[in-house]
């Protein structure tokens, strides 16, 4: 999940984004007549859907690690109520005249063993994260800072990169060309601080365990059982502890989501998704709450395949899925995706990127099938291979993943067996290209198409189906560098529409989620872009009154 000019106009389009995030999915329970029932435990019970691969805000690129570390730790900047980047650990920035050079000036915070939390810290994590020797797949969210992408490639030394801590309060950030995202981009996991002692104290298992790392966030993880539950307690070091209201958050890990409705039922945890098969059954229910992100779901073809190597027979694939009626197979509010940049998403010239973009393939049987006979004959083969395998996740996302399977079989005759694996292991088997068709997504870490669509250039870590087009790198680089924003709109545009070509994914939809989630959680806000939950305002009102 990644992708998140002048001063003046830079404030302007952090607002302006700002409203479009909150209009599209930035979401906040609340009630502000609640005040006098606000209960003394202040206990949020909650299922949470995986296990966290990892917490090491270096190598982890999952949504889930995400989530939880953004309760457990802070940045310089995090998102606010309303998505708007606000200053966390920064207490103020100065941005040069060439937009260029940013100089954050740190507040007192402290970790959670006491210790102050210092430009260093900042420093020594971000150099860390890009370190080669590290295989940070996010790395590359870090390569708008001078030098940066040169360290990682070997090109360049950690002491050229342009993050230097000037003293224990200031760290100062030198830019390869400005970036109008860039307060927002701090915000992310990757951007977040780590302590040099006790990474390098615990070595491989620094974040495994609870003990295995410092906290500088709103709440600190006293207990991880794994693959079962996690425990979150407020801080009594976090340097904004009077805004947090929570004690106690148990995170009780269930992929299953009737197990999970079972509990919610049963009184035992206040919050749970609901997939398609329940999300009907409560859709009257005054606790029945939907929520729209900007994760966008597709198929990726390994390209190194030479069944999928050919164009016609990706392009085939993607004509032939119905996505009208994959979306009303899940029931949870997801939308139809003819791109994969979702409609949420703003270009750089401040317009809506999927107006710009247009439509990509929409469900089309009898061109499908034209393309995959032409295809089948490109390859000198008269029937497709029989021993084809659709990675899929292990949850509800494996009822999309029935649709493409028979759509595939009644449109095209191609049978593919689905293989649905636990999230860790999925992102593994994806990482070593271990799949020859996989039901993967992205979700945005900051509000610009850039966040998507550089994920697909030749060299990026996450382009796991080994596809590669030059004219679309160079579109990307481009547009890296491009401050003519109008030009960049178009490029960015261009970019996408080379994707929609030559089909190294086919977007299947723009996920939506349920939830049940009960009327005394208050101010617990959703995000549609980089981390999707923050916990630090949340409060209980009115549950102990129902016990």
């Amino acid at each position: 999940m990644l992708a998140k000019k002048r001063l003046v106009p830079l404030l302007a389009l952090v607002s302006a984004a700002s409203l479009v995030l909150t209009a599209c999915g930035g979401l906040t329970t609340s009630n502000s007549n609640a005040e006098s029932t606000v209960d003394k435990n202040q206990v949020l019970d909650m299922t949470f859907p995986a296990e966290p691969p990892t917490l090491d805000s270096a190598t982890t690129t999952d949504v889930t690690s995400f989530d939880v570390l953004n309760n457990i730790m802070e940045g310089l900047y995090r998102l606010d109520k309303d998505n708007r980047p606000e200053p966390a650990i920064a207490s103020r920035v100065e941005i040069s005249d060439d937009k260029k050079t940013y100089t954050f000036h740190l507040k007192e915070a402290k970790w959670s063993d006491g210790k102050p939390v210092t430009a260093k810290d900042f420093e020594y994590a971000w150099k860390r994260a890009l370190d080669p020797g590290t295989k940070g797949e996010y790395a590359y969210i870090l390569f708008p800072i001078k030098n940066a992408e040169e360290f990682n490639s070997g090109k360049a030394s950690r002491e050229e990169v342009g993050v230097k801590a000037v003293d224990d309060q200031t760290l100062r950030v030198e830019l390869k060309q400005p970036v109008p995202y860039f307060l927002s981009l701090t915000a992310f996991a990757t951007y977040l601080p780590q302590r040099k002692d006790i990474v390098e104290k615990n070595g491989s298992k620094y974040a495994t365990e609870p003990d295995k790392m410092v906290y500088n966030g709103p709440f600190n993880l006293e207990e991880w059982k794994h693959e079962q539950s996690m425990k979150l307690k407020k801080s009594d070091t976090y340097w904004d502890r009077n805004s947090v209201r929570l004690n106690t958050v148990n995170m009780n890990i269930v992929k299953d989501t009737a197990t999970g409705v079972n509990l919610y039922t049963t009184g035992e945890t206040d919050l749970t998704q609901l997939d398609s098969a329940l999300a009907e059954a409560f859709k009257k229910s005054p606790e029945y709450l939907p929520v729209t992100g900007s994760a966008v779901q597709y198929l990726q073809f390994n390209t190194s395949n030479n069944f999928f190597d050919n164009e016609k027979i990706r392009k085939a694939i993607s004509y032939a899925i119905d996505r009208e009626s994959m979306v009303k197979v899940l029931k949870n509010g997801s939308e139809p995706a003819y791109g994969l940049v979702p409609p949420s998403i703003i270009n750089s010239n401040n317009k809506n990127f999927r107006k710009q973009a247009g439509a990509g393939h929409q469900y089309n049987s009898a061109e499908a099938r034209r393309l995959f006979d032409e295809g089948l004959k490109e390859l000198g083969i008269s029937e497709p291979p029989e021993d084809l395998t659709l990675l899929s996740y292990d949850d509800h996302r494996k009822q999309a993943a029935l649709v493409i399977q028979e759509q595939l079989d009644t449109v095209l005759g191609l049978k593919v067996k689905i293989d649905p694996q636990p999230f860790k292991m999925k992102l593994d088997r994806e990482s070593k290209e271990q799949f020859d068709l996989t039901f993967a997504g992205w979700a945005a870490d900051y509000n610009d198409p850039m966040t998507y669509l550089d994920i697909f250039v030749s060299d990026s870590s996450f382009n796991r189906g080994d596809w590669s087009n030059k004219e679309y790198d160079q579109l990307i680089e481009k547009a890296k560098s491009n401050t003519d924003y109008q030009e960049r709109a178009n490029q960015l545009v261009q970019a996408e529409k080379i994707l929609n070509e030559e089909v190294p994914i086919a977007p299947l939809y723009y996920a939506g989620e349920v939830y049940l989630q009960k009327q005394y959680i208050k101010d617990l806000v959703r995000h549609p872009v980089g981390a999707g939950l923050s916990l630090k305002w949340t409060y209980i009102s009115g549950k102990e009154n129902k016990q």
